[in-house]
């Protein structure tokens, strides 16, 4: 009887031991499964939020074209109704192939230069060999790269002049409370009341015919740089002024100079104020440039708006208003540019 219930029993105990360890396993590798299939990609996840993000400016953008397009045909003007999205961007289209036009008219020019010139060599008259430079009227691409030099120039010298003195201003609270008045006198000031004394001193000083930079060009550049030097002044001499004392005290036990001090301590721990300033500065020398270049008569956007207005023709308010529409974007990528600087300086500093 024993022998046979232990028969019986034995076949039993790894059958049920077996079919324990399988539900084991059917039931341990979908949760292992589910568990890696619950992690998100990072990848994708990121892709999912910037398209999140972009639904609100998206809406934003269009409810703004579709107004614009429902209300500019209700308004009247001197030169006919307000243009809408289409008209201001079919005009955008006429100025890039007036420009494609240009180029060829420009390539033409020179060609036919090179080939009398050649043909005068070629005939033994070396003195009928002449170069003159293309004299078209520039183009409103054209126009663009001379506004972004103009407000560059303004912009390095604003620069230039800003650091150091804030610098001082943030080192020396004597020569901080001596400047002070001077900057809240002077930071209000308007464009176009500089534009009349810089007008009159650069005409006084550039008195060549044939300067090394325009004179319209220097003018616009250097109402840029009074205008816009002030964000950057302020912000170095605050920044400057927020340094840790121990750190100026450390500077004074290793006994270093004032080069030194500025280049090892001062400057690092001042950049990301200092590149806040000319974030600032920059916005504003470009609103300053168009008002400068308008009165200057220098050939950038501002004089292409003014002389549109002047124009009166029935494609001229649209031409404006495209305008107006570039010197936003370049405005905005200017901005940009500046705050991916300021966002890698303030990454890698040392201090």
């Amino acid at each position: 009887m024993a022998t046979v219930f232990a028969d019986a029993h034995d076949p039993d105990t790894p059958t049920i031991e077996a079919a324990a360890s399988s539900v084991a396993g059917k039931v341990a590798v979908p949760e292992a499964e589910s568990a890696t299939e619950k992690k998100p990609n990072p990848a994708v996840s990121k892709a999912v939020a910037f398209a999140k993000g972009l639904i609100a400016p998206t809406l934003g953008i269009l409810g703004f074209l579709a107004l614009w397009a429902v209300l500019a045909p209700q308004v009247d003007t001197s030169l006919g109704a307000l243009p809408g999205p289409v008209e201001v961007f079919e005009q955008g289209i006429a100025l890039t192939e007036e420009w494609s036009a240009a180029k060829e008219a420009e390539g033409q020019f020179y060609a036919d230069q090179d080939a009398r010139n050649a043909s005068a060599i070629a005939s033994g008259n070396p003195g009928g060999v002449r170069e003159f430079s293309y004299a078209g009227p520039p183009t409103f691409l054209d126009q663009i790269f001379t506004s972004l030099k103009t407000v560059a120039l303004g912009f390095i010298l604003a620069t230039l002049v800003a650091v150091p003195i804030g610098l001082a201003a943030g080192l020396s609270p004597k020569f901080n409370a001596a400047i002070n008045p001077l900057i809240q006198i002077m930071k209000p000031v308007s464009p176009l009341a500089w534009l009349p004394i810089v007008t009159m001193v650069i005409s006084a000083m550039i008195t060549s015919a044939d300067p090394l930079l325009p004179k319209a060009f220097v003018i616009s550049a250097l109402v840029v740089m009074l205008c816009s030097l002030w964000p950057t002044l302020i912000n170095t001499a605050v920044g400057t002024a927020s340094i840790d004392k121990d750190l100026l005290a450390v500077g004074r036990v290793l006994k270093l100079g004032t080069f030194a001090k500025l280049t090892k301590l001062v400057l690092p721990a001042s950049l990301p104020y200092i590149f806040t300033g000319m974030r600032l500065s920059l916005g504003v020398g470009w609103m300053v440039l168009i008002a400068a270049e308008m009165l200057a008569q220098n050939p950038g956007l501002g004089k292409f708006v003014w002389d549109e207005f002047q124009n009166g023709s029935s494609q001229s308010l649209a031409r404006i208003m495209f305008a107006v529409v570039v010197i936003g974007f370049i405005g905005f990528g200017l901005d940009r540019i500046m705050m991916s600087l300021q966002g890698l300086v303030s990454k890698n500093r040392t201090i």
